[in-house]
């Protein structure tokens, strides 16, 4: 596996809320290839577009996103609340890792507001396992087994929360105030999704949502912005945090 690292996150928009920061630095000062993949093309972001006429305005965004910052956006094509651990997601996954071969993967956190969300960070996480066994998918033929199971990290939940409303601390933060503004860049492409979260979730100006939520995060390292990331350190997963070493730690405020 070489210098890659690939984000595989529920919905588009997304990674450019929850990693875009890690990714773009990733990219800027360490040259990495970086891909961004959503598990569904969004088909049920809209309260006036049927499924398939926002979901191909929704691709079309998640690629600008990705264009931007010179990555490459890949679509899973499950579909919105039908995002489920299971065979043929677990598959699509899978195939996604060997074909992109990443030494990083960033997903959701494990407890997050919706099931699409808990869903997906199971599925990449057992994909992330599931890709190096080769006698997975063999007879399929889906792809050069991976040579050893990526360094997996889990973002934030949306505002920090469990679905119980309980604080999810992170493992460890990064320093994002260098890349904020590409960053707040990437999630403005995602242009139809203004309206439809003040009409679903009553939220408006969701560029400033990222943005208080970055320094809510920074906030507590003495820092304008960062992201929060845990490191799966499971039996057999990489046990050196490769990300931070990376992109270095941002420290806690005492």
């Amino acid at each position: 596996m070489s210098n890659v690292v690939l984000s595989v996150l529920a919905h588009p928009d997304d990674a450019e809320i929850l990693c875009g920061g890690a990714l773009i630095r990733l990219i800027r000062e360490h040259g990495w290839e970086a891909h961004i993949a959503t598990m569904t093309p969004g088909d049920c972001g809209s309260a006036e577009l049927p499924p398939e006429a926002i979901s191909r305005i929704r691709r079309a965004e998640g690629d600008a996103a990705a264009k931007l910052i010179g990555a490459t956006y890949h679509c899973v094509e499950e579909r919105d609340l039908h995002v489920f651990y299971q065979e043929s997601s677990l598959e699509r996954v899978t195939r996604l890792l060997r074909a992109v071969r990443p030494c990083i993967v960033l997903t959701h956190s494990p407890a997050d507001y919706m099931l699409d969300h808990e869903e997906t960070s199971r599925i990449v996480r057992a994909a992330c396992f599931a890709a190096p066994i080769p006698n997975y998918q063999l007879e399929r033929n889906v792809g050069r087994v991976l040579k050893h199971i990526p360094h997996l990290y889990y973002c934030d939940p949306i505002e920090g929360k469990d679905p119980l409303g309980r604080d999810v601390e992170p493992g460890f933060c990064i320093d994002v105030c260098s890349v904020i503004d590409t960053k707040a860049a990437m999630l403005a492409r995602h242009a139809s999704q203004r309206e439809w979260l003040l009409k679903h979730h009553g939220i408006d100006h969701y560029l400033l949502a990222m943005r208080d939520w970055g320094a809510h995060r920074g906030k507590s390292c003495g820092i304008a912005f960062a992201e929060g990331y845990r490191q799966h350190l499971g039996h057999s997963y990489p046990q050196d945090n490769l990300l931070g070493q990376l992109l270095g730690i941002a420290p806690e405020r005492p």
